[in-house]
């Protein structure tokens, strides 16, 4: 099996600018340095790893596999801060039920999506390989190995910020995620002219 193919699309919003060389590190910058330890975070990204690897090898049917697939996010992405910076600048204008709202689509939404690329993995095998402070978070990087020899680098940022060790972005091939669901979500919300409530709807027809 060839290493995966790259789903994320990087349309480009009309109703705003999006630098698309912002990194996660923005998000974090203004928080104190996080007391989170490097083992913390190689242990977070050690729990997601075996558990993709175990639905990957599970041999179940691919909807069975992409509902575990989105348990696994469920469990381990820090959905609001990741779903708050897609929403960008709409989220600070959006009602705190609004927000709620979103949040429980787009974190649907985005499980299934991230799922199917995973399911890609079917292949392969996911290893942790480093991991390093950041400032407030952790970079845990791993690889995908397939049977043929090729490989996939998979990059996880880690943060306890939320309260516990979770992931708030990965980077797939080098495409960083937050920066593309921003950019994805923006150019949804702009097709809808900023109808945030039609985005939220259309969302959990996508999840």
């Amino acid at each position: 099996m060839t290493p995966m193919t790259t789903y994320l699309t990087m349309n480009k919003p009309q109703r705003r600018t999006v630098v698309l060389g912002l990194t996660a590190a923005f998000i974090h910058a203004a928080l104190p340095v996080s007391a989170l330890s490097t083992a913390q975070a190689k242990n977070l990204v050690g729990q997601v790893v075996d558990d993709i690897n175990r639905v990957i090898r599970s041999g179940q049917s691919e909807p069975v596999m992409l509902a575990e697939f989105e348990k696994i996010f469920q469990r381990y992405a820090d959905v609001k801060t990741i779903a708050r910076y897609a929403l960008g600048r709409d989220a600070r204008s959006a009602s705190p039920a609004q927000m709620a709202a979103f949040t429980d689509a787009f974190s649907s939404y985005f499980s299934r999506k991230y799922g199917a690329q995973f399911n890609e993995f079917v292949d392969g095998r996911i290893d942790v390989k480093s991991t390093k402070a950041v400032k407030s978070f952790h970079e845990v990087k791993a690889i995908v190995e397939f049977r043929g020899g090729s490989k996939v680098e998979l990059i996880f940022l880690v943060s306890d910020r939320s309260g516990r060790p979770l992931f708030f972005n990965i980077f797939l091939e080098g495409i960083n995620m937050l920066v593309a669901e921003r950019t994805e979500i923006g150019a949804m919300l702009d097709q809808r002219r900023g109808d945030l409530k039609a985005l939220i709807s259309d969302l959990k027809k996508l999840g």
